[in-house]
């Protein structure tokens, strides 16, 4: 385990938790977490995010960190959804090692000294999988199955369960990296581009005891669209210039087509035609080459901690 830190240093460990309508299991999760953690003799903290909640939540969080100083509510004023809301709580967490789960009591806050155990490995992500998941088949495991196999071919990261919310990361891995849509899924993929060491273990997976799922198959575009930004992330970071001079090289290629046929044409009326079509692919290879050239300065000089993603083959542990 890593050691507690010392007075007024950086707190430990942060756990954060996106609360949406869960007025019911709150109470239930908060003292489950403080249990989990009670004989770690870490200095840590508990966030819990409302993400716009509609019922009684954020009455009963305020109740509870009115008793607790270690837990820490953010509100949001409305639902913008669940990366968001771990985003929010990545960004005010003050720990060295930051737990992210959810707050329906699927999530078992037992697994997090484990998570952290593993981490002290030396890796710098851990995945909770949920080996004995407690969904609906249809709806929720067939689906993630498929997508967790597509995300696995796809970036080259092969995770069993990125839906799995509870993770454990390095607080310096997981703030380099930009949430936004469904991203909270692909973090481990995002991270590959610096190198990072992830490690997989089971967890437990509880059947949902309150409310209603918040998620089910309408997500499954934001995840494909997310999947295709990804990938273009992964394949293009490090090389802009090269992406663009190919597809400016292409229209160049049009272009020039055009251009000839339109030399033929000059008697015609379709000689005007060509000569637009030669004008605009031409135009268009030009941008994309100058845009190439901008990505490739920003790349090479940008203030986007460059130096930090640097292009490194990720290793993967399943536990």
């Amino acid at each position: 385990m890593f050691r507690a830190s010392s007075p007024g240093l950086k707190m430990d460990l942060s756990v954060i938790v996106p609360l949406y309508n869960e007025e019911a299991s709150v109470s239930s999760l908060y003292n489950a977490i403080v249990k989990a953690l009670y004989h770690l003799k870490i200095e840590y903290e508990i966030l819990f995010i409302d993400d716009g909640s509609t019922d009684n939540t954020i009455p009963e969080t305020i109740k509870l960190a009115e008793q607790d100083k270690r837990l820490r509510v953010i509100k949001f004023r409305r639902n913008y959804g669940q990366t968001p809301a771990m985003a929010a709580g990545i960004d005010h967490a003050r720990g060295k090692v930051l737990v992210t789960m959810d707050g329906d009591l699927q999530n078992d806050p037992d697994d997090i000294p484990r998570l952290i155990d593993k981490l002290d490995e030396g890796y710098d992500i851990v995945v909770g999988w949920r080996y004995k998941r407690q969904d609906k088949l249809i709806s929720r495991k067939i689906p993630s199955v498929i997508a967790n196999w597509l995300i696995g071919k796809i970036t080259g990261v092969p995770i069993k369960d990125n839906g799995c919310s509870l993770k454990a990361y390095r607080a310096d891995v997981i703030k380099s990296i930009p949430l936004y849509s469904e991203m909270h899924r692909f973090i481990p993929a995002m991270t590959s581009l610096a190198g990072t060491r992830v490690a997989e273990i089971k967890v437990k997976h509880h059947a949902r005891q309150f409310g209603v799922s918040k998620y089910g198959l309408s997500r499954i575009y934001k995840v494909l669209v997310d999947l295709l930004a990804i990938k273009t992330i992964l394949s293009f970071f490090s090389r802009p210039l090269v992406v663009f001079a190919i597809a400016a090289a292409m229209a160049a290629f049009v272009g020039l087509a055009a251009l000839v046929a339109g030399l033929f044409h000059l008697a015609g009326n379709g000689g005007i035609v060509f000569f637009s079509v030669a004008l605009l692919y031409m135009t268009l290879a030009a941008v994309l080459l100058l845009w190439g050239m901008l990505g490739e300065l920003i790349y090479r000089t940008g203030d986007l901690k460059l130096e930090y993603f640097a292009q490194i083959k990720t290793s993967v542990h399943n536990g």
